[in-house]
């Protein structure tokens, strides 16, 4: 069922939606060779809890059982959901920090991968690809488009600049709950799907490889790599389909190096 949301909602969303903003350059800020994404979980956590939120993902629900940390922080090969713990980062490495935050009982959601110091010219590529190809899909919620247009937007940029789109993983409705309908695949044919509505909010988020698309799941049931170890990108953004076009509810604010959307 696809919940549509009142202007007060999404105003709500949007409240969540800043503190997601917000920790995610926090916690990116700190970002740097030495650094474990336990301590990065850390300092995000404690960021999110002193501004009067809750992390979304600590206890989320899995088949393996709960996820375990606030924030799921993703290194070079794992696309998404990894767990923090004892990983140092080092110079070179890519880092996604993926945040959902519950503010007065609505929640937002929203990725960045960082570049940690001087990366290889084909990882800062990745990285570029994956945010425009976050910024087409954008463009195409809007009121009587379908979900293939944003899909189909966000595969025909990826797959134009020879990376894959991970077709396992897709966006989806998000609000009143973590994870609402309607699924976004971040491949698809135009004109096809459920018709976006006034009211509906979605997280659009490329999932994007620098090889095949292929995934593996690693053993803790959560954590899920490129099954060729190939570098991944993944970027995301709330987004409320409106009259007068696509509202961005998590706005990029102080990201360091930060490009695109």
């Amino acid at each position: 069922m696809i919940i549509r949301k009142s202007e007060r909602e999404i105003d709500k969303i949007a409240a969540a939606g800043d503190l997601v903003a917000e920790t995610i350059a926090h916690v990116g800020a700190r970002i740097a060779p030495g650094v474990t994404t336990g301590e990065l979980d850390r300092v995000g956590e404690e960021f999110i809890r002193a501004h009067g939120g809750i992390p979304t993902s600590l206890g989320y629900p899995g088949p393996t059982g709960p996820f375990p940390s606030a924030l799921c922080i993703s290194q070079n090969e794992v696309v998404v959901h990894g767990i923090p713990g004892a990983y140092e980062v080092v110079e070179g490495d890519l880092v996604t920090i993926d945040v959902g935050v519950t503010l007065d009982a609505y929640i937002a959601d929203s990725a960045y991968t960082f570049g940690v110091g001087e990366i290889a010219p084909e990882a800062q590529r990745l990285l570029e690809v994956a945010q425009e190809a976050l910024a087409a899909g954008i463009a195409e919620a809007r009121v009587d488009n379908r979900v293939g247009d944003v899909s189909h937007a966000v595969q025909a940029v990826v797959e134009g600049a020879g990376f894959s789109v991970v077709k396992s993983l897709v966006g989806h409705g998000v609000g009143r709950y973590y994870h609402e309908d309607p699924h976004i695949p971040n491949f698809g044919q135009p004109g096809r799907g459920p018709r976006l509505s006034e009211g509906m909010t979605i997280a659009i988020e490329p999932m994007i490889t620098a090889g095949g698309a292929e995934v593996t799941l690693a053993g803790d049931g959560w954590t899920i790599l490129t099954a060729d170890g190939s570098l991944s990108a993944h970027f995301e953004h709330t987004v409320a389909v409106t009259a007068e076009g696509p509202r961005i509810l998590t706005p990029r604010v102080g990201v360091p190096g930060g490009v695109g959307v």
